[in-house]
């Protein structure tokens, strides 16, 4: 069953499992804050176990982008679309979030974000790439990364 994140009240609702529960609910409810107020969207998630094909979709863009496989369990995960670009979003027991920004116009923005919650190590699949640090208020330090993606999806 979906439901929206609550940006004014942070809820570790679906992610309890998670060593950095509280900080990977910041995370997610920064998220939701960015959504609301850049397009008045309301950002929802569901289990992972309801979101498949979401989970699915971002596993094959960073394999075949990256050969890059996620060793962590995922536990919530959302699509949708909000003016001309599909954001897809996976969270992990481990504190990871992972975005796949896809505008849907020839020539667009086309990227995979890689964000970690405060207090988690960087996954080893991922100790390639470089973080850059943000201060969030509802999230304590996000670390963040990306790459562009190349192919059609």
């Amino acid at each position: 069953m979906p439901h929206t994140v609550a940006f004014d009240t942070v809820s570790t609702a679906g992610l309890e499992s998670s060593p950095v529960a509280d900080a990977l609910a910041g995370l997610r409810a920064n998220e939701a804050r960015y959504f609301k107020n850049k397009y008045d969207h309301d950002f929802t998630v569901e289990p992972a176990s309801d979101a498949q094909p979401v989970i699915d979709r971002v596993h094959r863009i960073l394999a075949e982008e990256r050969g890059i496989v996620i060793a962590a369990r995922p536990l919530e995960a959302t699509a949708f679309q909000v003016e001309n670009i599909r954001w897809s979003y996976v969270f992990y027991e481990n504190g990871l979030s992972i975005n796949v920004l896809y505008t849907v116009d020839e020539g667009g923005k086309r990227a995979v974000g890689f964000k970690l919650s405060d207090g988690m190590e960087v996954p080893e699949e991922l100790s390639s790439f470089k973080f850059a640090r943000q201060k969030s208020k509802l999230a304590g330090t996000i670390r963040g990364s990306y790459f562009v993606i190349k192919k059609e999806y």
